[in-house]
């Protein structure tokens, strides 16, 4: 690898960053989640009460990161705000989470994703025990190689440089922001107040769904087990909403991002969350609550294109979650690489992926991020390791976000061009509301909780092995 430059070249400018945030949210996850979401609370007013208040939290979570990303407008993102608000264990514990599951699991979900979808139109892809071999004494679904594939090949395209990953983010997450906000115009023009009226009965009535032979059992839910409800089911959309920070992870690489970051952030983060609430709209719109929470394989999105475009609506969807998936994972691995720079910069990381290609980018950090991203892709295991590790990721925001407050009294006089809105009480309202949602799950899921929390606390041996490393070889 022959290194020519050492430093990132600023060439994205507040659209391309805008296209990353929105880019980076919107996999899979909108088009699946709403129906294990329904099965926890099993009721219209609940389902969109739990969007409206993810959507809260990301924004609120987003305009927060407006003034960290102009105070430190450099690659590395949540790991740097991390690193200056507290210390570097805490910075690389979240570093380390991030390699070893959060960006590497994201990544692998969403290429499986793509290619389960992709299985509509190539029968060897349809996800079934036929379409399966052995290796290792791992059950290999063809799919998964495909997304293997996929993987690999949006880690050579990025390789090449930041040019050619800007135009493949930008044409593709265009594309599939007017697919959904036309598939909400024609879920609108196709509305059904018949089935709009009968999900709104007993809105507000939360229990659990469960199907049995007999059909389905409908269990009311104390208040107790109806706050633990909401956490588990807001695991779905905060994990359908994750990844708009992944923009902080490239400040090196866009124009003036003192200004343009924030921007983008609420931009991006602002236009997602409108779609979101506005799709389950749709979906309630269009299909009974019931066939919603009990979708073939959870297609919520393909169960509302059938009632809405008739035998193509299948079809509509595979190409619009195939489009969605591809920008998405395109946006995960451009992002991802630059926090192992970083990392490998403080001398926390390989150290060679602290070095930059001909092409200014972090070539060695983006085929790590591919071999990982790839076993878990063997492993089968992602999304167990995601739904496991959503309250770790919610706990980093909120020390994140707290860490605004650390850094006014740490850094008084800091240069500080974009102040976090609504500061104090919003950044406030958030860091009550982020351990309270990570509190229940504990509480009601600790399932969801506990291999998270093993997976930081591995960082922690590994960090000071680091630390060890680097003073032996200084």
């Amino acid at each position: 690898m022959t290194e020519t430059t050492t430093t990132f070249k600023p060439s994205l400018s507040l659209f391309d960053a805008t296209m990353i945030v929105a880019g980076s949210m919107i996999g899979s996850g909108i088009f699946i989640v709403s129906a294990d979401m329904l099965k926890e609370m099993g009721s219209a007013g609940w389902l969109l009460a739990a969007w409206v208040i993810t959507g809260f939290m990301t924004l609120t979570a987003a305009l927060s990161y407006g003034e960290l990303s102009a105070m430190f407008p450099k690659a590395g993102g949540q790991y740097v705000y991390l690193k200056e608000s507290y210390n570097p264990l805490i910075g690389f514990l979240y570093g380390w989470s991030f390699f070893a599951v959060i960006q590497t699991g994201t990544i692998a979900a969403v290429a499986v994703g793509f290619a389960k979808f992709a299985g509509y139109f190539i029968p060897a892809l349809a996800w079934d025990d036929v379409n399966t071999f052995s290796l290792l004494s791992l059950k290999v679904h063809y799919a998964q190689l495909v997304a293997i594939a996929l993987i690999v090949l949006l880690t050579l395209i990025n390789t090449r440089g930041i040019e050619t990953g800007k135009i493949i983010q930008s044409i593709f997450t265009s594309t599939k922001l007017l697919s959904l906000f036309g598939l909400i115009i024609a879920g609108f023009i196709a509305f059904n107040w018949n089935v709009w009226h009968a999900n709104w009965q007993n809105a507000w009535v939360m229990q659990k769904l469960t199907k049995t032979t007999n059909g389905i059992d409908f269990t009311p839910l104390m208040m107790g087990a109806a706050l633990g409800a909401m956490a588990s089911a807001m695991v779905g959309s905060i994990f359908s909403s994750d990844a708009w920070n992944n923009v902080t992870f490239i400040a090196g690489e866009i124009k003036n991002p003192r200004r343009n970051i924030g921007l983008s952030l609420m931009l991006g983060t602002l236009v997602v969350t409108i779609i979101y609430i506005l799709l389950n709209v749709v979906y309630l719109a269009t299909v009974p609550l019931n066939e919603l929470a009990f979708a073939r394989d959870n297609r919520v999105a393909l169960s509302a294109s059938d009632a809405i475009f008739g035998s193509s609506g299948t079809i509509i969807i595979a190409i619009m979650i195939m489009i969605s998936t591809f920008g998405c994972n395109n946006g995960l691995i451009l992002a991802g690489a630059r926090v192992y720079n970083t990392m490998a910069k403080d001398g926390l990381f390989f150290k060679q992926a602290g070095a930059l290609n001909k092409n200014a980018v972090p070539e060695f950090a983006l085929w790590i991020q591919c071999l990982v991203a790839a076993l878990l892709c063997l492993s089968g295991k992602y999304g167990d390791l995601l739904d496991m590790i959503s309250f770790v990721v919610v706990m980093f925001y909120a020390f994140t976000i707290a860490g605004i407050f650390i850094l006014r009294k740490k850094m008084p006089d800091a240069d500080r061009p974009y102040k976090a809105f609504g500061y104090p009480v919003l950044p406030a309202i958030y860091i009550l509301m982020a351990p309270s949602f990570c509190i229940l799950l504990i509480a009601f899921k600790p399932a969801f909780t506990w291999p998270g929390l093993i997976v930081v606390l591995i960082g922690i041996p590994i960090y000071y092995i680091a630390v060890r490393n680097k003073k032996v070889t200084e």
